[in-house]
């Protein structure tokens, strides 16, 4: 894929970003070959769809960035190669979480912070300015495993599908950005 036919990442470093999709790739490969960490067949498209996100919103000014259910990385990491925040990555399936750590390791990724743990269980006592998932489950629950993250500045940035029209029901403040299937979801 190649990056630099989309206007919306014209100010950020691709000769950089495309250097870490290559170790993300070959890093992959290797562990999906003993653990199977995804069954996703175009990788090139699900890292589009991570940072497709660029074109609708501004992540400039968030110092921590929160991404609940993790995998094996689709959207953070994506993001956290093109943005200077700080990635706090909940995933506690042990085997995502040491493909996420070698990852960091390989792609010198000193701005990804990655937890063995559910978001709930969470001790740290920043807030994050953004919180971001992809479909990993309904909007009510996730605000609510959330609510140690949050404050009432934090925006959450959602990968949904065509049934988040039924899960955002009595939410406000909420803006949907449509690419082909998918439906970013803004929740203020």
């Amino acid at each position: 894929m190649i990056f630099k036919d989309y206007d919306f990442l014209q100010n950020y470093d691709l000769k950089n970003f495309e250097e870490k999709i290559k170790i993300y790739k070959e890093l992959l490969s290797k562990f999906n070959r003993i653990h199977n960490l995804t069954h996703l067949k175009n990788i090139d498209e699900n890292i589009f769809d991570s940072i497709k996100i660029l074109d609708f919103y501004d992540f400039s000014k968030a110092k921590n960035i929160a991404d609940i259910g993790s995998g094996a990385g689709f959207p953070a990491v994506f993001l956290a190669f093109l943005l200077q925040s700080n990635f706090h990555l909940f995933e506690p399936n042990p085997k995502k979480v040491a493909f996420l750590r070698t990852l960091k390791i390989e792609c010198e990724l000193s701005n990804l912070h990655i937890y063995k743990e559910k978001v709930q269980e969470c001790k740290n006592t920043f807030k994050a300015d953004i919180i971001t998932s992809r479909a990993l489950m309904d909007v009510k629950p996730l605000l609510e495993i959330c609510k140690n993250l949050k404050d009432d500045n934090t925006v959450f940035i959602l990968w949904k599908g065509s049934e988040i029209y039924q899960e955002l029901e009595n939410i406000k403040n909420y803006e949907i950005f449509e690419n082909n299937l998918r439906k970013y979801c803004i929740l203020k």
